[in-house]
């Protein structure tokens, strides 16, 4: 990623669930000054959470830039602004409702930061959704929670990666409900919003997309299964009429297992996990989860809470930090988009503050 001032921007960070390894990878992230060429990053959590993360690791050349709202940043540092200021206490690799209650107030605040346009994009550490349903229980997660505050219709949980970038149709559905739930409108919209988010966010003028098939062997044409001539092949059909480059749909051991999706820009899946294992297979620890198809920019790291590695100083920041660059990149790609139609995003001046 190279650096580029005139387009670094103010990025909202959440911390994600107290108890587990989100402070970590924020703080090993931002303790490389050099990330501050690329983005004034603004944590939304508690300096009293962040110190007793930073005396548990045995980190001690490290501290935030206390700020009040994101137009006190210091363009240089890392910021955070405390959300609450009640007493919290840390239960390392643990799950409580405390834990899910701090952890959504983080992203509450946030959120509402980004609907005043004080920050131009977001990255959320990751959350226990147990956690939080316990207080909350119509919480899905990150991303519909988030197409719902910023009223998106539809929007992707795609995966990218320098190797591969992968959405999928169903996210967090159980495996027996899975063809009940597909529909070709459904696979028709994932497939316009990853068009639309390949050429706006990442660059591509003409992607090329491949589909998946739901069933072994893509089916065998009908005899394993008739989703993919009933409901899959009419939305690559119907999407190919909207000029978008849609092919399939393809078996998907075969597509993974001759190399064939390096062919492609982009790879729709039917269901999480025949997205995500060859996903993790090459990218796990690097790769970023975006929600594509919302007005916002919001990335996260690929992996989850990480209870059992909380507290012990040995998590990678790697993804996370992946998942700063990504935001950036995404930014700067839609700003370009934008400006050929006369539209362009600026990020707003930001008072600058000595400390």
């Amino acid at each position: 990623m190279t650096s580029n001032t005139e387009n670094k921007i103010r990025l909202g960070i959440t911390i994600g669930d107290i108890n587990g390894v989100g402070l970590e990878v924020i703080i090993k992230t931002f303790m490389d000054d050099r990330i501050f060429d690329f983005c004034t990053p603004i944590v939304y959590g508690s300096s009293k959470i962040a110190s007793y993360h930073c005396n548990a690791l045995n980190i001690e050349d490290f501290s935030f830039n206390i700020i009040k709202s994101p137009k006190e940043a210091n363009s240089k540092k890392a910021n955070l602004i405390n959300c609450w200021q009640d007493e919290v206490k840390v239960q390392l690799g643990q799950s409580s409702e405390f834990s899910g209650k701090y952890a959504l107030r983080s992203l509450d605040v946030a959120i509402n930061d980004l609907k005043k346009g004080d920050l131009q994009a977001l990255v959320t550490a990751p959350i226990n959704k147990n956690s939080i349903n316990q207080f909350k229980s119509d919480f899905k997660g990150h991303t519909d929670y988030i197409k719902k505050e910023f009223n998106a219709s539809d929007c992707l949980m795609f995966m990218i990666s320098e190797h591969l970038k992968i959405g999928m149709v169903t996210v967090h559905e159980a495996v027996k409900d899975i063809s009940e739930i597909l529909s070709t409108t459904k696979i028709l919209s994932k497939l316009q919003i990853m068009n639309r988010s390949l050429k706006q966010d990442f660059g591509i003028e003409k992607p090329k997309i491949a589909v998946l098939g739901l069933n072994p062997h893509a089916g065998e044409e009908g005899t394993i299964g008739n989703e993919e001539e009933n409901v899959i092949t009419p939305a690559i059909n119907q999407a190919k009429a909207e000029n978008i480059l849609a092919f399939g749909p393809y078996s998907a051991d075969g597509f993974f297992g001759s190399g064939n999706f390096s062919n492609f820009d982009g790879v729709l899946a039917m269901y999480h996990d025949q997205a995500l294992i060859p996903f993790k297979y090459m990218n796990f620890g690097s790769g970023v989860n975006y929600t594509a198809g919302l007005s916002i920019i919001r990335t996260s790291p690929d992996h989850g809470t990480g209870y059992d590695l909380a507290g012990k100083n040995v998590a990678s920041e790697e993804s996370f930090r992946e998942a700063v660059y990504a935001a950036c990149d995404i930014y700067r790609s839609r700003n370009n988009f934008k400006k050929a139609s006369g539209n362009a995003l600026q990020p707003k001046v930001v008072e600058q503050v000595a400390g």
